[in-house]
């Protein structure tokens, strides 16, 4: 018995179909996609915030720009110094650009850190060190932030007032639930075996790293020295916007205020912070003594320079380096 052949018949075509989609095309899109998305959702936001930016002093606002601007140098200083091998200085760079795009389209942290690791992995760093270079880089990053937000607290410690914001004797609860939450925690990263190995795991491969980078002076200066010019630029462009929009609360303050809330919304999953920052933001403002009305200008003012207004270049140049095969 023999099979005979359809007339007509034709093998399927869907395997050379899929060979031909340009699917690296298609990633470049997905950013896009994505801030048209997020701007539909906080169009409100986006139309408030530009309109306080219309009775702004524009010398101020040029300068909360330009900080924003001097983060991304900042931040391709910090990875140069997590990492041994060198990287090209200016795909580095823009690579900070498209990671801050992305860190803002992904949780907290995942979208930088994956556009990160795929440079480095592209630069040709073994995915062991790419990885503990970006464990250096948080760990680097995280021991910054609190060390200068301790360094101002030490400095002006009647900058934050919680009276005004806290019903009279309702400090002691508040400070009693962060208690159990810290008590917590570290219980759970000590007795919780699929918690405290991953954190070990972290930490280790973090100071592996670390004792190779501080063996190189130069390294380890990028390193640390990105690492504390990073949240001080960002605590600078706040109070850059809250100079242009007449705060009233000193530079030294508001630069507190801002340290103290984004640590406080550190370990928050949103995209970006979208949300919890500005809320944090404001009531960090509020306790520094700014009111109410303005410190929620300054904060909507200040998130549309330093997020909306870098997403589309960010999420172009990120589609961009998609397409070059740079990451």
């Amino acid at each position: 018995m023999t099979a005979a052949r359809i007339p007509d018949f034709r093998e399927s075509r869907l395997p050379g179909l899929v060979r031909r989609i340009p699917v690296r095309h298609l990633l470049t899109l997905i950013p896009l996609v994505l801030v048209a998305v997020i701007a539909v959702r906080h169009w409100p936001v986006l139309v408030e915030g530009f309109g306080h930016l219309r009775d702004a002093s524009w010398p101020w606002l040029l300068a909360a720009g330009g900080a924003t601007c001097l983060t991304w140098v900042a931040a391709a200083f910090t990875r140069q110094g997590a990492v041994v091998q060198p990287l090209p200085r200016w795909r580095l760079l823009a690579t900070q650009l498209a990671a801050g795009s992305a860190n803002h389209l992904l949780p907290t942290g995942l979208g930088s850190g994956a556009v990160n690791l795929r440079f480095m992995t592209v630069c040709g760093v073994p995915l062991a060190t790419s990885s503990a270079a970006l464990a250096l880089y948080l760990l680097a990053e995280s021991i910054a932030r609190v060390g200068l937000m301790t360094v101002f607290f030490v400095a002006f410690p009647d900058a934050l007032r919680l009276d005004g914001l806290l019903p009279d004797g309702d400090v002691g609860p508040v400070l009693a639930v962060a208690g159990t939450l810290v008590a917590v925690v570290l219980a759970a990263l000590f007795l919780v075996r699929r918690v405290r190995e991953p954190v070990l795991r972290f930490v280790r491969a973090a100071l592996g790293e670390a004792r190779s980078v501080h063996t190189r002076p130069s390294r380890a200066l990028a390193l640390w020295g990105g690492s504390l010019a990073f949240p001080a630029l960002q605590a600078a462009g706040l109070v850059a916007v809250g100079q242009a929009l007449g705060l009233g609360v000193p530079p030294a303050h508001m630069a507190l205020a801002y340290l103290a809330a984004t640590v406080a919304v550190a370990l928050i999953p949103t995209p970006g912070g979208l949300g919890s920052v500005e809320a944090a933001l404001i009531v960090a403002l509020v306790a520094a003594g700014g009111p109410v009305a303005v410190a929620t200008a300054v904060v909507l003012a200040y998130r549309i320079i330093t997020v909306w207004v870098p997403l589309l270049p960010g999420a172009l140049t990120l589609g961009a380096l998609v397409r070059l095969k740079v990451i």
